[in-house]
């Protein structure tokens, strides 16, 4: 009986161990789920949030730009993009403003630049945060020409 009682001790010590290294950063996090009700059915079908604030961290999903039926002009789509990323970001308690990083996941990098870099350079001002652009052959859904995740930093508060 004596040496079933370490055992059981030491087994339980593992238990909360494993338990405890499962309960990461998100737990203490606020996340952001989309406020409509068909997109966050969607978000919890998929298992993704809007956003996470973690800290001063702010990270954001991607945002699929897509083209309408019948638009011919890219402007349009990132606009959208780039409006639906803005009321995250607002939602989040952060502004353009506080963009630090940007990856564009683009379907054609060589004909999609000069559109995006319009709309972005409307809603984001110097200086300017990073920004990476990396072509991909194809995005969900498949009207979609390139997936744009942010993150920001929420500035902290004077004390």
């Amino acid at each position: 009986m004596t040496t079933r009682l370490p055992a059981a001790c030491l087994a339980a010590l593992a238990l909360l161990a494993t338990s405890a290294a499962l309960a990461g950063a998100r737990q203490d996090a606020q996340v952001f789920m989309a406020p409509d009700a068909g997109e966050r059915k969607f978000q919890q079908e998929w298992g993704y949030a809007d956003a996470v604030v973690s800290g001063d961290l702010v990270t954001l999903s991607g945002v699929v730009a897509g083209v309408r039926p019948g638009e011919t002009d890219l402007r349009a789509a990132y606009t959208r993009a780039f409006e639906r990323l803005g009321g995250v970001l607002q939602r989040a308690g952060v502004s353009w403003d506080d963009v630090v990083d940007i990856t564009s996941f683009h379907t054609d990098l060589t004909t999609q630049m000069p559109a995006i870099v319009a709309v972005k350079n409307q809603f984001i001002k110097p200086p300017f945060p990073t920004w990476t652009a990396i072509q991909v052959s194809r995005l969900i859904p498949d009207n979609g020409i390139t997936e744009i995740k942010i993150v920001a930093r929420k500035v902290r508060s004077e004390r």
